[in-house]
C-alpha cells in the first residue's frame, strides 16, 4: 500500500510510524482517507451524544475516549497522546500537563462564568489545538470538543463549523480560521472569538 496524503495548509503531517498504524489497507489517497475518517466520527458523534448527563468532556479519560471514538476504527493509535514531535503542539512531555491545565481552566470558566460562553468555547479549543495532543486529528476533535462544551452549557447554541465552507482543505473559511488560531497562539483571541460568534449565528 502507498499512501499518499496531500495534506491541507497548517495539517499535521503523519510519520511513516504513525502512518503504519492505518487499520484499513486498501486507502491510497487523502479523500478515501477522510471519507474513512468521516464515516468514523458520524459514528464517535453518536456515541458522544448518548452519554449520560454525568459524562464530563472535561477530564483526561474523556477527552482519550473521544478522540478514540472518533477515529479508533480507522488509527491503531487513536486516543493515545502522540509521542512524536510535531509541526505544531506542544513538546511531547509537555501533553499530559497542558491537557491538564487546559481542563482546568476550561472547568474553572464554567463553574465561575469566567468569560461569555461563547469566548470560553473560543479560548478551549484554541488550547486544545495548541497542545495537539494527537498524531493527528486534532482539528476535528478539538471542534467537537467545543461543541460538547458548549452543549453542556446550553444546548441551545450549535456551532456551524463549516460556515458554508469547509475546514478539512484549503478554502478561504479554513485560512480565516487558522489565522484566527496563530493569533491566538500570540493571545490575541478576538479574532477566534469572533470567527465562533458568527458561526453561532
Amino acid at each position: 500500500m502507498t499512501l499518499e496524503l496531500h495534506e491541507p495548509s497548517g495539517a499535521t503531517p503523519l510519520t511513516p510510524d504513525e502512518l503504519l498504524g492505518l487499520k484499513v489497507r486498501h486507502i491510497t489517497n487523502r479523500g478515501e482517507l477522510n471519507e474513512l475518517e468521516g464515516a468514523n466520527i458520524v459514528e464517535g458523534l453518536t456515541w458522544l451524544e448518548r452519554r449520560p448527563k454525568s459524562f464530563d468532556v472535561l477530564t483526561d479519560d474523556a477527552v482519550r475516549a473521544v478522540h478514540k471514538r472518533l477515529f479508533g476504527k480507522v488509527w491503531g493509535w487513536a486516543g493515545v497522546y502522540r509521542l512524536t514531535e510535531k509541526n505544531i503542539g506542544v513538546p511531547v512531555w509537555h501533553i499530559t500537563t497542558e491537557m491538564r491545565t487546559c481542563l482546568d481552566d476550561a472547568c474553572y470558566w464554567r463553574e465561575n462564568g469566567t468569560y461569555d460562553l461563547l469566548e470560553a468555547t473560543a479560548r478551549l479549543h484554541h488550547k486544545l489545538v495548541w497542545v495537539h495532543p494527537f498524531a493527528n486529528g486534532n482539528g476535528r476533535w478539538a471542534r467537537i470538543m467545543a461543541d460538547s462544551y458548549l452543549a453542556g452549557i446550553d444546548k441551545d447554541i450549535f456551532l456551524d463549523w463549516s460556515g458554508g465552507g469547509t475546514l478539512v482543505a484549503d478554502s478561504d473559511h479554513r485560512t480565516r480560521y487558522i489565522s484566527a488560531l496563530k493569533e491566538a497562539d500570540g493571545y490575541e483571541f478576538g479574532a477566534l472569538i469572533e470567527f465562533i460568534r458568527v458561526l453561532a449565528q
